[in-house]
């Protein structure tokens, strides 16, 4: 009886075992899916320095710029200069007072920095007086001669003009001493005009002590017709001759 059951129980011992090893098959654990990657690494912000070498300049006066970027890929400087390299160095000469930008551009953003350059104008020229005039140099500009009529020893209208201006410089200039010459054409003798020039220079002495001028300022000499002015023989040259000149008493 047991004979003829064992190849059935045999059959049913495979089964069993198959179905024990399906299931225990079917209770093997599942593999996790992989991790995600990892996210692209955030690009770093841009940095960026700007200086200069002086902030305060005179008109025409250049500066030296000076820079550093990092993480940019565009970089420039204005006003002016443009586009540079990530770090450098240039000179600039603004004409007015400017600030200058550094900007740098890059994939994580932009940066800048500025510097205010003040420009000021140049100072004025130093101003270079002009020299004084000398005292010899004054003599021959204000002081005025007498002119007279021939053979006159008069003072005329117009030389008590002349002498109030040359009494009003000797007056700013109280240690001038003088002496009047008394001049003559050429006509008449020596001795004549000799006189005649005498009384020519004393006459224009006297006319400056009555403008006030102390008479111990004043002293007189003659030379007639010896020393002349102008050489020719007609009335505008005899004119220049008859006349009481000044010369600085040294």
């Amino acid at each position: 009886m047991i004979q003829q059951h064992r190849p059935l129980y045999r059959a049913l011992l495979i089964s069993t075992c198959s179905i024990a090893l399906f299931i225990a098959a079917c209770k093997k654990p599942i593999a996790p899916p992989p991790p995600p990657p990892p996210p692209a690494p955030v690009a770093a912000k841009p940095t960026a320095s700007l200086s200069a070498d002086r902030t305060s300049i005179q008109k025409g006066e250049s500066v030296r710029l000076t820079w550093t970027t990092t993480d940019a890929q565009n970089i420039s400087i204005a006003p002016e200069v443009g586009a540079v390299t990530a770090q450098g160095s240039t000179t600039v000469t603004p004409a007015d007072s400017a600030s200058y930008t550094l900007t740098a551009t890059g994939p994580g953003g932009s940066a800048d920095a500025s510097v205010r350059i003040s420009v000021t104008p140049p100072p004025p020229p130093p101003v270079v007086e002009a020299p004084k005039p000398s005292m010899d140099e004054l003599f021959l500009k204000e002081v005025r001669d007498a002119y007279f009529d021939y053979d006159k020893a008069d003072i005329r209208a117009d030389a008590r003009e002349a002498l109030g201006k040359t009494a009003d410089f000797f007056r700013n200039y109280p240690q001038l001493r003088v002496t009047i010459e008394g001049h003559c054409d050429e006509r008449g003798s020596t001795e004549y005009n000799l006189a005649l020039g005498d009384r020519r220079a004393s006459a224009v002495k006297q006319y400056l002590v009555s403008l006030g001028i102390p008479a111990d300022r004043l002293s007189t000499v003659s030379y007639g017709k010896e020393k002349p002015f102008c050489m020719q023989s007609d009335e505008a040259c005899y004119q220049q001759n008859r006349r009481g000149h000044f010369i600085q008493t040294k």
